[in-house]
């Protein structure tokens, strides 16, 4: 893990854009919400996304080095993630942003749960004062901060919520079935596998039920074509968001969490990102309005807090103890929404 001061400072830049990435995910589809439809865009998104991966996967098996059996346990974390992304994609269209990712934070009780179900070690973690401090933190912050929208939930916010939590825990069974299958795999060439199955998946979904197949971003690109660059505004260039929010939150997320896993360890990575839902907020109110009160903001607070509650118990009880001859190591990566 990269202990230099160099490795630190590379961990902290790569973990700094892997939550700008990610935060922009939630803005990109809200963005599209108007135009295009969440069959579409997750399309589109995970097919510019599988094309940007496929180089890498070519090139180990040009060169022999691709790791034997690596489809095949790519196969059940893409069963989980295409679930998952399609709920994350059609929440943003039923619930604003920054609701959407405060409820998305249920997925660390998820995932800890399911390892604790799954894997005998860490057994130990749900029995712990702080993990359940954090699960009663995360359960009553996610619920307060949904309860406390003004005006009450209509159908749609609703509909939005449980997409979001729906998603968490899909994306809980996404990251235990990484952890379960792919263990000692090349992380970048296990995602990449698991990119190319999901995008399968996810292009499939918009030939099926997307507008016109998926061809009306065809006609987007060819307005963005005809307007040239006499219009700078995000409106005339959504095709060009479309790739672009493929690539920062796709193609380059995925890259920079994996490259900070392995300079700042599992822990303080996830608890970096556990800021996301902040991040959505404040940007989601400078570009859609999107207002929350003073309290839904404490609980929302509230919620973040005891994710990074549980993260804390669960790396602080998972260490090894030290010794002369040995020192902790972090456990492997459990992948994060995006």
């Amino acid at each position: 893990m990269g202990e230099t001061p160099h490795g630190r400072t590379l961990g902290i830049v790569t973990i700094l854009c892997t939550l700008l990435g990610w935060s922009s995910i939630p803005l990109f589809l809200r963005f599209f919400s108007k135009e295009i439809d969440p069959w579409t865009a997750n399309g589109w998104r995970y097919g510019v996304s599988a094309v940007i991966w496929l180089p890498p996967l070519l090139i180990a098996w040009a060169r022999g080095s691709l790791p034997k059996g690596v489809w095949r346990a790519a196969l059940w974390p893409s069963i989980w993630n295409i679930p998952a992304q399609v709920c994350f994609g059609l929440a943003p269209y039923f619930v604003e942003p920054g609701l959407m990712t405060f409820s998305l934070r249920v997925n660390i009780v998820f995932v800890t749960l399911g390892a604790a179900l799954l894997f005998a070690a860490e057994r130990r973690v749900i029995r712990s004062p702080g993990f359940l401090a954090g699960l009663v933190m995360v359960g009553v912050g996610a619920a307060a901060t949904v309860a406390l929208k003004p005006g009450g939930l209509g159908g749609g916010t609703l509909l939005g919520v449980l997409l979001a939590i729906g998603s968490g825990a899909l994306y809980a069974g996404y990251a235990l079935s990484v952890r379960r299958t792919m263990m000692g795999l090349n992380p970048l060439l296990a995602f990449a596998a698991v990119n190319q199955l999901t995008g399968l998946g996810l292009v499939a979904c918009m030939l099926f039920l997307g507008d016109r197949h998926g061809a009306h971003v065809l006609d987007l690109a060819r307005a963005e074509i005809a307007t040239g660059f006499s219009d700078w505004t995000p409106q005339a260039h959504k095709f060009s968001m479309l790739v672009l929010s493929a690539i920062i939150g796709i193609g380059l997320g995925h890259t920079f969490y994996f490259l900070s896993i392995a300079r700042l360890g599992l822990a303080t990575a996830s608890a970096v990102v556990q800021l996301q839902p902040i991040m959505v907020s404040v940007a989601s109110y400078f570009l859609f309005r999107e207002v929350l009160t003073p309290a839904q903001w404490l609980m929302g607070l509230v919620a973040v807090t005891g994710a990074g509650l549980i993260l804390w118990t669960q790396h602080r009880l998972m260490r090894p103890a030290p010794t002369p001859e040995s020192r902790p190591e972090p456990r492997p990566a459990a992948a994060n929404a995006g």
